[in-house]
């Protein structure tokens, strides 16, 4: 059930703004076993009854949203300009089948031949603003018929299992901690917990600080997936963490410093509990976490991550078992939390 929540995640289509279709999937997991709202912004807040009360009040967040791009503007044979929503590397997008709208039109990212480059172009990356997706039409007339400014574009999605245990797919990053979250929701819980689906972390982790503020937490969670850098020509601690090592839990990124206990408590937990954990060997990146730790007067915060290669790409990477470590750490920092 786990793996097949997050092939259906990531096959869903929702860049930062426009998450419904991934909320409506969710609320239709989740919506016997727990009381839920939907905010202003979009978030999903819900709140699940445990066997007891805990000291602390406990969040566990994800967010619900992908790196994407957004219709612009038409070109006079038909093509849409775009821009990118959320940290798209311009290097992993030519070419790449998208899917366009709520009506899912199939597009191709293009730019102009080879052979028509210059010299100096064929060095260098083509920036995004001078790419566009061709849908097959003949005009702007046709184009602006189908597809509307301010259209969500997203990567067309093909999840599915490869290699030596290993996932692949475009949005694992946040889908599969939405998957964690659904997985816990749907169990029996120690402790009374709220958990937060968050909207537009893609874009400055806007969702994350309007459902802090709303829940006022004490101490929160937030499950991710974080860079894996662990590749060919890559040494040392630029790696940043592996596939097939287990759950990341960090003690900075570019976001937060995160709670030296929380932090030894993770790592304590996976060593006595037969769960694999790693850290972060290089201070980069951030998460929900940055917004979270400074709603109101402060919540203690801790992010589990999977390690992910190709982060923010059509295709990112995890290994099943890393995923299952996370879920396993979860649950088990949850018991520890509440006491």
């Amino acid at each position: 059930m786990f793996y097949e929540n997050v092939k259906e995640l990531c096959n869903l289509n929702g860049i930062s703004g426009a998450e419904e279709a991934v909320a409506q999937w969710i609320i239709d997991k989740i919506k016997n076993y727990c009381d839920y709202q939907i905010d202003n912004l979009g978030n999903i807040l819900a709140f699940k009854k445990g066997r007891e009360a805990p000291r602390k009040k406990i969040m566990l967040a994800a967010h619900m949203d992908e790196v994407g791009f957004i219709v612009t503007g038409y070109t006079a044979d038909g093509n849409l300009n775009f821009a990118k929503v959320g940290g798209v590397d311009d290097r992993v997008i030519i070419g790449r089948q998208v899917l366009v709208g709520s009506d899912k039109i199939p597009g191709v990212i293009g730019t102009k031949p080879v052979h028509l480059q210059s010299a100096e172009e064929r060095k260098t990356v083509v920036d995004s603003e001078r790419l566009y997706v061709d849908m097959g039409c003949s005009s702007k007339e046709e184009a602006e018929s189908l597809v509307k400014l301010g259209e969500q574009i997203c990567f067309k999605g093909d999840f599915g299992e490869f290699g030596d245990g290993c996932w692949k797919g475009k949005a694992i990053d946040d889908r599969l901690g939405c998957a964690v979250l659904i997985d816990l929701i749907r169990r029996e819980l120690p402790f009374d917990t709220y958990f937060a689906f968050c909207v537009q972390e893609e874009i400055g982790t806007r969702g994350s600080k309007v459902a802090a503020y709303t829940i006022a937490p004490d101490v929160a969670v937030v499950l991710e997936a974080t860079t894996a850098a662990d590749l060919p020509g890559v040494a040392g601690e630029q790696a940043v963490c592996r596939l097939g090592k287990g759950a990341v839990v960090g003690f900075m990124d570019n976001a937060t410093i995160y709670p030296r206990d929380l932090y030894e408590l993770c790592h304590k937990l996976g060593a006595e509990r037969g769960i694999p954990v790693q850290t972060k060997t290089k201070v980069a990146g951030g998460n929900d976490a940055g917004a979270i730790h400074r709603s109101r007067s402060g919540v203690k915060t801790i992010a589990i991550s999977a390690p992910c290669r190709y982060i923010h790409s059509p295709y990112c990477v995890v290994k099943k078992s890393d995923a299952e470590a996370v879920m396993r750490l979860c649950w088990e920092l949850l018991q520890e939390l509440g006491k």
